[in-house]
């Protein structure tokens, strides 16, 4: 049975913020109603999500008002909501990808028949053709996401609430998910609120539209209303929303979309040799016969269907994970004073000073207590000016929309402010090659514009790029050249926008 969420003067306040994260919140949603969530990053989206699952750490902030699901204060230990979150890492818990799928019915106390019988059917439904056996540690970001969506199937949850569940997944499967995500709605009649900046995917879906700001709800109803009010539409801009059918920025004049920002080329600073690639442990390779040229002032995007082995080919390239066999190699303008030309064979200074890599869960990586901190220390360790570092971290501030949340710790921040931030720490020293997994995840029209200048900025003082990204638009924006791994992890077809091709692909088997 699904249960109404009423918020009275809610809101949540961080220990270390004045103002709060969310709220205040007046707002009364039906039993059964389904429910998009929209508003600018850091807005309290993923905090007003957490509220309602009951799962806030009383410790880390305050709540004033009143929130209520079902007329109880939220409280995940009755199993009535279930959570999907932004980061596919936070919610496995197993080592088997069907222990993870059986722990929510576990916990509501089902049969161990039921249990069993549920799993394949939930992991079906949300496109893992895995067995329940196999490890969770090799599933891809998207996978852990389809896993986590597939325990909300098999609980069959009275709420249903979803954090982007669609950002980590490929855009063909996108709607497949989303799909699958409303199948379960449908059985369980369950109340939904999903937050999703993929706005096209779900106003056809949903019974209404609430666009949080700083302060409140900026606006709510129906999305028909909400989207063809031309009285709105500036408004609906101007918090950043994802206008349907809507260019979110124009290309700035440097960029002439193919991947040379100034014309011109610079010199060779990675390249592969044969390059196969997998995971610690993995008998098998996810991706084989890579073949890279990788120049200055030139941008790669990695592109392809979950589980294909993007991540795992930008953490080789990044000098994080040796090489399945073949070889990534830097030449002579990136090794300069190192002996080795492998880049996972260099120390860690020296590869943190020459290649910065941004995984593709964001908290992973900050190091500091602050975001000023965190901006500083790149450029302090590459040995700059107190001077140059400041006038850097001031100008990273400004330009992604962090300038008020200088002093914050990072792990405070929403999760589209620590993924600006993860991808700033990295582009503050201007590394000769900037690898970045899902660099524009969770971000809303203006600071993805924000996102895309700063890539312009590092490819234009002669940074190299590469970036594993479901998100073809940012590609484009930034004139990044095309490598898609297909599904049997081998190189299915080049998209190069120049006239000569830095990429090959080893002789495909017939």
């Amino acid at each position: 049975m699904a249960l109404p969420i009423t918020a009275a003067g809610f809101s949540w306040t961080h220990t270390d913020r004045d103002q709060p994260a969310v709220g205040p919140l007046d707002l009364q949603i039906a039993a059964g109603e389904k429910v998009l969530l929209l508003g600018a990053s850091g807005a309290g989206k993923s905090t007003f999500l957490h509220a309602v699952a009951g799962v806030l750490p009383e410790e880390s902030g305050e709540a004033t008002g009143e929130l209520l699901v079902g007329g109880e204060k939220p409280d995940p230990r009755r199993g009535s909501t279930g959570l999907v979150l932004q980061d596919p890492d936070s919610q496995v818990i197993f080592s088997r990808i069907g222990d993870d799928v059986a722990f929510g019915m576990e916990n509501l106390g089902l049969p161990a028949e039921v249990i069993e019988a549920q799993i394949p059917e939930s992991l079906q439904a949300l496109g893992l053709d895995l067995p329940p056996e196999h490890p969770s540690a090799a599933l891809s970001g998207g996978q852990k996401q389809r896993l986590a969506l597939a325990g909300i199937h098999a609980m069959a949850p009275e709420v249903i609430v979803l954090d982007e569940p669609a950002a980590n997944i490929d855009p063909a499967s996108a709607t497949e998910v989303r799909d699958a995500v409303l199948t379960v709605q449908a059985e369980t009649a369950a109340t939904m609120l999903v937050v999703e900046h993929r706005v096209e995917l779900w106003i056809d879906h949903v019974d209404r539209v609430i666009v949080l700001g700083r302060e409140g709800i900026v606006l709510q109803g129906p999305p028909d209303q909400i989207f063809t009010d031309p009285e709105l539409t500036e408004t609906l801009i101007d918090c950043g929303i994802w206008m349907p059918q809507r260019s979110p920025t124009p290309r700035r004049g440097g960029n002439d979309g193919t991947g040379r920002t100034s014309g011109r080329l610079g010199e060779v600073l990675l390249r592969t040799d044969r390059l196969s690639v997998a995971r610690p442990r993995m008998s098998a390779p996810a991706a084989t016969d890579l073949e890279l040229c990788l120049r200055a002032g030139q941008a790669l995007g990695i592109v392809g269907a979950n589980g294909t082995g993007k991540s795992t080919t930008a953490l080789t390239l990044a000098g994080l994970l040796p090489e399945f066999s073949g070889q990534v190699l830097a030449e002579a303008a990136l090794r300069e004073g190192t002996k080795r030309a492998r880049p996972f064979a260099w120390p860690s200074k020296q590869l943190a000073e020459r290649i910065g890599m941004v995984f593709q869960e964001p908290a992973h990586q900050f190091l500091t207590s602050s975001v000023a901190a965190e901006l500083e220390l790149g450029p302090r360790l590459a040995g700059w000016s107190a001077s140059e570092t400041q006038a850097r971290v001031n100008e990273l501030l400004e330009g992604l929309g962090l300038s008020g949340l200088a002093h914050a710790h990072p792990q405070s921040l929403s999760g589209g402010e620590k993924r600006r931030l993860s991808v700033a720490a990295m582009l503050a020293p201007r590394p000769r090659v900037l690898v970045v997994d899902e660099p524009t995840f969770g971000q809303d029209a203006l600071t993805w514009a924000g996102l895309v200048e700063m890539f312009l900025d590092a490819l234009e003082h002669g940074s190299a790029v590469v970036a594993v990204s479901h998100d073809h638009a940012f590609l484009e924006e930034i004139g990044a050249d095309g490598l898609e791994l297909g599904d049997h992890g081998r190189l299915e077809r080049i998209d190069t926008s120049g006239s000569e091709s830095h990429v090959r692909a080893g002789d495909r088997d017939e």
